[in-house]
């Protein structure tokens, strides 16, 4: 029996442009949340809860910086733990993997989303993979392509074993 494991290949890597494209889409949905948040506390307020105006009143810069992030912590952290992908990516095609091509766990989707907030992270991947990719071992990949690739590799270790009977 072969025991040799799938290593991903670095022309599977998506371009610099739908690395882009992702970030853009994903922010666009990060302020959508954050307006449907807004738009929760208005209701709320509505309803006769006063406590949560004076509580916002309150928040700030820093309170409602904080709650951003918190917001964006939990977006990626849930999102790309429990399905591998962001909505750029499920839009875009592209999946987040470790170096043999398995789904990433909670930690490391928690470590990426962690690293997304060292300032210009965005934009890192302009010059190279990127380092919430770099730092964390992990790949976006174009998710078809990667699909083939594995199929390909267990394929290939299949040639010169007999099928049981």
């Amino acid at each position: 029996m072969n025991d040799s494991v799938y290593i991903l290949d670095d022309a599977l890597v998506a371009s610099t442009g739908k690395r882009f494209l992702n970030y853009i889409i994903d922010m666009i949905f990060f302020v959508i949340v954050m307006y449907l948040f807004g738009l929760f506390l208005g209701i709320l307020i509505a309803l006769g809860f006063e406590g949560i105006s004076f509580w916002m009143q309150g928040l700030g810069d820093l309170g409602w910086n904080l709650i951003g992030v918190t917001i964006l912590l939990v977006y990626y952290t849930l999102i790309e733990g429990f399905f591998g992908r962001s909505v750029g990516k499920f839009i875009t095609g592209t999946v987040v993997v470790d170096e043999n091509g398995e789904k990433i766990n909670f930690v490391s989707a928690l470590k990426r989303s962690l690293c997304r907030l060292i300032p210009f992270d965005g934009l890192s991947f302009f010059g190279s993979r990127g380092w919430h990719d770099s730092i964390t071992d992990t790949y976006v990949v174009e998710k078809k392509a990667l699909e083939e690739s594995i199929k390909m590799f267990h394929d290939f270790k299949l040639i010169g074993v007999e099928e049981a009977s």
